[in-house]
């Protein structure tokens, strides 16, 4: 599936990131004949999950058995992939292109550019989280919430919006305990306070120690003061990492969110630097697999219409 090719090899579109939103991009593109190119660097936000849920038809599949569905997808209409990582992009002096350096010393050069480099989740520093992230240490409950549904909830505090989080997993449990950790009880305003009584959620005082894990399975939460709390399941918010270094680099304009800085982009992921989309998580915190899956297939119809008025446009100035 993964072609050589020597440097610098010409495409019309070279996708960066071949997690869901680039492989649903390439798709989009592969099928409208554009000579492209997926660079992926192996690293899908996903990748600690067993399952994916909420994506329709697909709910329950192993992420790593829904990319390498795609990638032989993508392979059937000719797109290339290459398993590698981006180092640099430069913009030609013409503005007519990109070219694309790889980690390996190779490089492509494209007419357009698809970021699709994701984002990274960076943990709270408390032993045992970063071991069972994915398994019963969680972030979304839109995602694993039914898995673990009318468990004991823990939720780790790291930000005031976390009592957000403590809220909506009530849902899915009734026995649902916060511990603020780090958030200090003044920042829980009245509203919060009363949202969380209202909700029957505990809130526990003190910060937490570590996880208590017993025959490979969350058991409960110790605090530094050494009481511990029986819990089976941990949801925190990890802090986002997004990987926009290439766009910085291309010179995108971004804007700051709660959750990290962003390119701003239209309503088709297309970024302030003419010629370059972004799509998936490389365009916002919250693009789940099914979004970021239109994100990317948005992307490529949009770039296929781009290419196409632009040759045409050329072809009648000629």
């Amino acid at each position: 599936m993964t072609e050589q090719y020597e440097a610098p090899r010409q495409y019309e579109v070279i996708v960066i990131g071949g997690g869901t939103a680039g492989l649903s991009a390439a798709l989009v593109l592969g099928r409208a004949r554009r000579r492209t190119l997926v660079v992926d660097a192996g690293e899908p936000r996903n990748a600690p999950a067993a399952h994916m849920q909420g994506y329709l038809s697909r709910d329950g599949m192993p992420p790593a058995e829904f990319l390498a569905i795609g990638r032989e997808e993508i392979a059937r209409y000719g797109v290339e992939l290459v398993q590698d990582r981006v180092v640099e992009v430069t913009r030609d002096e013409e503005g007519q292109g990109f070219t694309v350096a790889l980690a390996d010393g190779r490089a492509a050069h494209a007419r357009r550019l698809v970021v699709a480099t994701g984002l990274k989740d960076e943990l709270p520093a408390v032993p045992g989280v970063a071991e069972r992230f994915g398994r019963d240490v969680l972030h979304c409950p839109y995602c694993h919430g039914w898995e673990v549904r009318d468990q004991p909830f823990g939720v780790l505090a790291t930000t005031p919006m976390s009592v957000h989080q403590a809220l909506i997993v009530s849902q899915w449990s009734k026995d649902v305990t916060l511990f603020p950790h780090t958030v200090p009880e003044s920042d829980l305003s009245d509203d919060d306070l009363r949202r969380l009584a209202a909700a029957g959620v505990r809130v526990v005082p003190g910060k937490v120690a570590n996880l208590i894990v017993e025959n490979d399975r969350l058991t409960g939460v110790r605090l530094t003061d050494g009481t511990t709390h029986p819990r089976s399941v941990l949801f925190t918010a990890p802090r986002p990492i997004p990987r926009t270094s290439l766009l910085e680099e291309l010179g995108a304009d971004l804007h700051e969110t709660p959750f990290g800085a962003y390119p701003v982009v239209d309503p088709t992921g297309l970024t302030t630097v003419p010629g370059v989309w972004a799509a998936g998580n490389a365009m916002g915190f919250s693009e789940q697999v099914i979004n970021a899956a239109s994100s990317g297939y948005r992307a490529g119809a949009t770039i296929n219409g781009d290419l196409l008025m632009t040759d045409l446009d050329a072809a009648t100035r000629e």
